[in-house]
């Protein structure tokens, strides 16, 4: 077992998929944004607000070079922009969770705790600038990805079963 990375826009559902695979396998998981909020004891909202996104990118490469020499056998969800790390394919399996801009802002306007869920992403409050920047990243996510597994139409559970299968196979 190496491990497992996945990446994605916000909103598509790193954090469901990954505790469904935490539920059906030998796996642990971490989340990138909860450890630097565990760094900074402070929210990324607030980090963006106060020290500006080059200085999160920043907290998000300490983390990268921690995973590197430091995490194993572990399901590693991360943040939309955490892929730009030059070190992610030395960490693990790279997984791109997938689907369509505007079935991700539904998926997240649908979710029971909507307006926390857009509160926590300061990138989205914007969702003009937003598509953009989905357009922007998505041939990078792809271009990237070990595996890709579509979401737009499956349950978290069906995402991590699929998951585990493509892993398996890839290793």
């Amino acid at each position: 077992m190496k491990n497992i990375i996945l990446i994605g826009f916000m909103g598509v559902g790193k954090g469901s998929v990954a505790r469904e695979v935490i539920k059906h396998s030998e796996y642990i998981a971490i989340d990138t944004d909860d450890l630097i909020e565990s760094m900074e004891n402070k929210r990324i909202k607030k980090i963006f607000e106060e020290e500006g996104e080059a200085y999160f990118r920043k907290l998000e490469r300490d983390v990268a070079l921690w995973l590197k020499s430091s995490v194993k056998n572990t399901l590693i969800s991360t943040g939309g922009g955490f892929y730009k790390q030059k070190n992610l394919k030395d960490i693990g399996t790279v997984v791109l969770l997938d689907s369509p801009f505007d079935k991700i802002i539904k998926r997240i306007r649908n979710h029971p705790n909507a307006e926390r869920k857009l509160k926590k992403r300061p990138l989205l409050s914007d969702l003009k600038k937003a598509e953009e920047l989905y357009n922007e990243r998505r041939p990078e996510y792809l271009a990237l990805a070990d595996i890709v597994i579509d979401v737009t139409k499956k349950s978290a559970l069906e995402c991590a079963n699929e998951l585990l299968k493509k892993v398996k196979k890839h290793a």
